[in-house]
């Protein structure tokens, strides 16, 4: 195994899950890469963990454009380190919140592309720094029309069963090359009161799938 400091990448940082999982694996000793649409919105994430003694460096790239997103991912594990671990977690636009009959075809093509060419783009970037290392971790988070569609939310039905498919074929295959896939359900608003929905106490369970050998599936419970 090789002991180089290795490096998270975030892509969809923000100041809620986004800085509390840079701050846990940061304090397990991971470097951290922040991505985001936005340079000056990543840019104070990293201060801010920087100031807690984690090294970080933030990236600009919208997930939507595949080339942007190959390069910061490329930028990451040059400036920083290996990507060991990759977290795929933004926010879905408004758009794929519709219900299904208020819901386009090109709303749905834009979902397709958010939750599963985004993921697939990020993968096959990492992948072969993963294969070097000999290990690694990719974590997929979604909420619960991953797997269980919502009439409500059509475009993140449709495209989240997308990346839950991709997710399990990627458990089965990458199992043998010691590179796990995990994938973490959130059923409820993220800071919304209840403390198992927290941002810290969700980065806690992220690191627990990291670290922990498990299923490839968790759904978060409520309190």
């Amino acid at each position: 195994m090789d002991d180089k400091m290795t490096t998270i990448a975030i892509i969809g940082a923000g100041r809620g899950l986004g800085a509390a999982t840079a701050k846990r694996f940061g304090r397990g000793g991971f470097d951290v890469a922040l991505i985001s649409r936005r340079q000056e919105h990543v840019d104070l994430l990293t201060r801010d963990l920087v100031n807690e003694g984690i090294k970080a460096q933030g990236f600009a790239a919208d997930v939507e454009n595949r080339q942007s997103l190959s390069a910061a991912l490329e930028r990451a594990a040059t400036e920083l380190g290996p990507i060991e671990v990759l977290q795929y977690s933004p926010v879905p636009r408004k758009e794929f919140l519709r219900p299904v009959l208020e819901t386009t075809a090109d709303d749905l093509a834009a979902a397709v592309a958010f939750s599963i060419l985004g993921p697939a783009t990020a993968v096959q970037q990492v992948l072969g720094g993963m294969r070097q290392l000999g290990r690694g971790t990719i974590l997929f988070v979604n909420g619960s029309s991953a797997v269980r569609p919502n009439e409500q939310v059509a475009g993140t039905s449709t495209a989240f069963a997308g990346e839950s498919a991709y997710a399990s074929m990627l458990h089965t295959a990458l199992q043998p090359e010691n590179i796990q896939v995990r994938q973490l359900i959130i059923p409820g608003a993220i800071g919304g009161g209840d403390p198992a929905f927290a941002p810290d106490a969700l980065a806690d369970q992220l690191w627990e799938l990291h670290t922990e050998p498990g299923i490839l599936r968790k759904t978060v419970s409520e309190n």
